[in-house]
């Protein structure tokens, strides 16, 4: 049995660009950063981040313009979506254990620890249901989260 990057309880890089993508958006504001901002902000590689507003941008939380006056803003299904359902969306359907892989788990066919697993996954899905981003970024992480973003070298607005 191979345990999967999931098992450890660890999120996809994805998803926690997503997630911290979604909570700067929601501090921003009435400014609109591109998303060469953002990833210079949370320093991490444009193309990764690119990818990663494409995806949230499709499922209608964020819009992105280009050009002059252009860049990212939450929308409302942005501002009050779940948290739950963010994470389920970036990090699939799949079973945190790959019981059929290259070597088959000689244990799959009377095996309780997928099931258990399976609902283990779930049940951390469930408790992220009723968190919004609005609530994540709730005082004080609000302005923490607007202090980050700004960076040393960059004023308030």
């Amino acid at each position: 049995m191979r345990i999967t990057y999931a098992a450890r309880m660890r999120l996809l890089r994805s998803t926690d660009l997503a997630l911290r993508v979604l909570m700067r958006l929601a501090v921003a504001g009435g400014s609109s950063p591109t998303t060469r901002d953002v990833a210079d902000g949370m320093d991490v590689p444009y193309t990764h981040l690119a990818k990663v507003v494409a995806e949230l941008q499709h499922m209608g939380l964020l819009e992105a313009r280009r050009g002059r006056g252009g860049g990212l803003t939450l929308t409302e299904k942005g501002r009050t979506a779940s948290v739950g359902a963010v994470v389920r969306a970036f990090e699939g359907g799949g079973d945190v254990v790959d019981c059929e892989g290259p070597t088959p788990c000689p244990l799959n066919s009377a095996c309780r620890l997928r099931g258990a697993l399976r609902r283990a996954q779930e049940a951390f899905f469930t408790s992220l249901d009723p968190v919004t981003m609005e609530d994540i970024v709730a005082e004080p992480t609000g302005a923490l989260l607007l202090g980050i973003s700004r960076g040393p070298d960059r004023p308030a607005s």
